[in-house]
């Protein structure tokens, strides 16, 4: 239920992704009276789906979705890594990193989330089929201009129009170049089936700088019910290479050939349509996410490379710390621009270190993965096969327990 405010303010977010949604939630529950603008006319979620990690999880329930994104997720609670004929390298339980941290991961359907999402924010309060292309700070406030000639006028504007984001320059004052990070990635949702993997594990595949995937993502709130992998496969390839879903099937054939039988089973398996293809980008880590009246939030302010699993998780964060220090400035300044001005200040100082050490860590682990050097990704074949699970854990306690909620 909302809060009663001494100030409502009015917010404009653009963009009705992750970010922008659980940021309009957010301001919702504290009086706020939001619009979100979307770009697209029809909201069809980018990728078969997404693992929550426990930080992002945690906001979730903040917001008053936590059990619904439960109820709708994956049980994953085993965690392999296997070579790419399936001998088995690592295999440990994740029990010990959700005991610690006070929650569990929830691998889910992008678009059971995002519909969960839209259903808490409420479509009345979403615009859709409208592309923002500037805004201007005025005297009292902000406006952002459409293409179809009009303006919004709000008190702060919340830019969350993802890793494309068309105003990101003009927030930063420089052009800001997507990076390619190096390789292909081809997801899709399959049944789950025991003959693919076990229906509690994450199991990954890898071997000559590539990586196939089967993650547990529960129902996602399909018609039958029926439980579902969330899979993958990753390949290092260059830049602008030809994607054409006729051609997915022989393509992963020519990618795999040889891999062990759960991995040729998933390609036989997958349907094209379901599938996405996607060559990964990030951009590089920036100095600031504000500007005057404005902020940047989600990958229009870090997109990241998918290795840490963090993108989602990290729009979560940024929604939950901008409201929350808003919420604060509102408390602490009678004066509305004031308030507005520290909690930007608070947004950047929380948030600028800790996305932009995720996004290097992404990147670098990618590099990693992928075989940017060869020697590199050796060696982790050979760390793999000494490991017991505890680094793995720690690795993934650190990134969880460094956001705002512990």
């Amino acid at each position: 239920m909302p809060r009663p405010l001494t100030t409502s303010l009015n917010i404009l977010v653009i963009g009705a992704g992750i970010g922008g949604l659980s940021t309009a939630l957010a301001f919702q529950q504290q009086g706020h009276r939001v619009t979100v603008a979307e770009r697209v006319a029809t909201m069809r979620p980018v990728g078969a789906a997404i693992s929550l990690w426990p930080n992002g999880v945690k906001v979730m329930h903040q917001l008053g979705l936590g059990e619904t994104i439960e109820g709708l997720s994956g049980e994953m609670t085993q965690m392999r890594y296997l070579t790419h004929t399936g001998k088995t390298l690592t295999d440990f339980s994740l029990a010990p990193l959700f005991g610690d941290v006070g929650q569990r991961a929830c691998p889910i359907a992008r678009a059971a989330l995002q519909q969960t999402l839209l259903e808490a924010v409420g479509t009345d309060h979403i615009q859709f089929g409208r592309r923002c292309d500037d805004y201007t700070v005025t005297q009292d406030g902000v406006a952002a201009h459409f293409d179809d000639g009009e303006s919004l006028h709000a008190d702060l504007l919340v830019v969350a129009e993802g890793t494309h984001s068309r105003l990101r320059s003009k927030l930063v004052g420089h052009p800001v170049d997507r990076q390619y990070v190096g390789y292909v990635n081809w997801n899709v949702r399959v049944p789950a089936d025991a003959t693919l993997a076990p229906l509690t594990h994450w199991d990954q595949y890898v071997g000559d700088a590539k990586r196939v995937s089967f993650m547990p993502m529960g129902s996602g709130g399909n018609e039958e019910g029926a439980q579902e992998f969330y899979c993958f496969f990753d390949v290092p390839l260059p830049a602008g290479t030809p994607n054409d879903p006729d051609l997915y099937r022989d393509e992963l054939r020519a990618h795999f050939a040889g891999w062990a039988d759960p991995v040729q089973a998933l390609i036989e398996r997958f349907d094209p349509a379901r599938m996405a293809r996607v060559e990964i980008y990030d951009i590089p880590p920036l100095d600031s996410l504000t500007a005057p009246r404005v902020a940047l939030l989600g990958d229009a302010a870090h997109g990241m490379a998918p290795d840490l699993g963090q993108g989602g998780c990290q729009a979560m964060e940024d929604a939950w710390v901008l409201s929350q220090a808003l919420e604060r400035a509102l408390e602490e300044n009678t004066d509305t621009s004031a308030a507005i001005k520290s909690a930007l200040a608070q947004y950047d100082r929380a948030r600028v270190d800790r996305v932009g050490e995720i996004v290097q860590r992404a990147r670098k682990r990618a590099a990693m993965i992928h075989g940017h050097d060869a020697d590199d990704t050796r060696a982790w074949y050979d760390e793999l096969q000494r490991e017991d699970g505890q680094a793995i854990i720690a690795g993934l306690k650190t990134t969880v327990t460094g956001g705002p909620l512990g």
